[in-house]
C-alpha cells in the first residue's frame, strides 16, 4: 500500500482549482512532487503557490492543457517529465471535469460534445498517455474522478443531465474494468474510482467559462433561453430584467461552491485515504454514501418523482435536485 506520499511524484489534471488544488496542496504538504495541469495559468500559479507555501522542498510543474486533446494531454506527459527528469511517476488524478450540454434532444451538439469530451475523454486520454510511467515505477496508481452521477443519471426531475451523466458512467466503467486488467497485467498498479456528492468547487462557475458562457456577459438569447427554463420549473421570472436573470445565473454558481456540504478540502482528504487504503471506490461525501444506498435499495424507481422527494426531505442533493 502506498501509505506514504513523501518523495512520490504525482500528476493532477484540473490542479488549479478545487478538488485538484486541494489534493496538490495536501501532496505538497506530505512531501509529494507534483504536476499539474489546468486551462487557466492564473489558476495554477496560486496552486504551485500554495504547494509552496506547504512545503518549498517538492518540485511544482505547472502545464496548460485541454485534457480533451489528446495531442495536448501527449505534451503535458512529455513536459512534466522533462521538468521533474524523470521516466516514471507514481500518481495520477485525472480530476478535471465540467458541466453543461445537459439535454441531448435540444442542446447544440457543440456543448454536449465539449462536457463528454472534458469528462471522458480527457479521463482517457490521461490514462492512454500516463499509464506506462505508472507501470514504469515501483508502485504506482490511478485516480479517475466520475461522480453520484456516475451511477444515478439526473440531477432533478425537470433538469436533463446527459452529457456529464454518459462521461461519468463511462469514467465508473472503465476504472472497474481496470480493476481486473491491473491485477492480471501490472499488479503493483492500483486504480480507484472517486465518485462525489456536492462538493465545494468552482465546477459550476468554470463550467460557465469552458462553454464561452460567462454568466454576466451573457447574449441576450440565451438569457431569453434561460429564463423560459425557469419559468418552465416554476419560477416567477418573467418580469424581471435581463441583468437579473445574469446575476441569478451567477449566484447560482457561487451558492454551489459555497453552500456544499463538503469541502474541498474535505473531499482531497478522503480521497488520499482511499489511496492509502487501495480502495478501487472511494464515494466523497455523506449526501453520495445515501444515494448510492438509495439507488443500490431501488433501482427501479431512481427516476421517480418519490425518490427525487426523499432525497430532499433527507437533506441530500438539495441543492441539485431543486434545479
Amino acid at each position: 500500500m502506498m501509505k506514504d506520499f513523501n518523495g512520490k511524484l504525482a500528476v493532477i489534471s484540473g490542479g488549479g482549482s478545487g478538488m485538484g488544488q486541494e489534493l496538490a496542496v495536501q501532496l505538497a504538504d506530505e512531501g509529494c512532487h507534483l504536476a499539474l495541469c489546468d486551462l487557466s495559468a492564473e489558476a495554477l500559479a496560486e496552486t504551485a503557490s500554495l504547494c509552496g507555501t506547504a512545503n518549498g522542498a517538492v518540485t511544482v510543474s505547472t502545464h496548460i492543457c485541454d485534457v480533451s486533446n489528446e495531442d495536448a494531454v501527449l505534451a503535458f506527459c512529455d513536459d512534466a517529465q522533462q521538468a521533474h527528469e524523470t521516466d516514471h511517476v507514481n500518481l495520477v488524478f485525472s480530476n478535471a471535469g465540467i458541466g453543461g450540454g445537459g439535454s441531448f434532444v435540444k442542446d447544440e451538439r457543440e456543448d454536449w460534445e465539449r462536457t463528454f469530451n472534458v469528462c471522458w475523454h480527457g479521463v482517457y486520454y490521461m490514462a492512454r498517455a500516463f499509464l506506462p510511467l505508472l507501470i514504469a515505477a515501483d508502485e504506482g496508481h490511478l485516480v479517475n474522478t466520475s461522480s453520484v452521477n456516475g451511477f444515478w443519471a439526473t440531477i432533478g426531475l425537470k433538469t436533463p443531465h446527459t452529457s456529464y451523466s454518459a462521461a461519468k458512467f463511462a469514467v465508473k466503467g472503465f476504472s472497474e474494468a481496470l480493476v481486473t486488467d491491473l491485477r492480471l497485467h501490472a499488479p503493483h498498479v492500483k486504480v480507484s474510482v472517486v465518485m462525489p456528492g456536492h462538493i465545494g468547487t468552482n465546477i459550476a462557475i468554470n463550467s460557465s467559462k469552458a462553454h464561452g458562457q460567462d454568466p454576466m456577459s451573457m447574449p441576450a438569447e440565451e438569457v431569453a433561453r434561460l429564463r423560459d427554463l425557469m419559468i418552465e420549473r416554476g419560477m416567477p421570472v418573467d418580469n424581471l430584467p435581463d441583468e437579473a436573470i445574469r446575476a441569478a445565473i451567477k449566484q447560482r454558481g457561487e451558492d454551489f461552491r459555497d453552500k456544499a456540504p463538503t469541502s474541498a478540502a474535505r473531499a482531497a482528504a478522503i480521497i488520499l485515504e482511499g489511496v492509502r487504503d487501495e480502495r478501487w471506490r472511494i464515494l466523497v461525501g455523506d449526501d453520495a454514501h445515501a444515494l448510492d444506498a438509495m439507488v443500490r435499495a431501488a433501482p427501479e424507481d431512481a427516476y421517480e418523482a418519490e425518490f427525487i422527494e426523499r432525497l430532499n426531505v433527507d437533506g441530500h442533493l438539495s441543492a441539485l435536485t431543486s434545479r
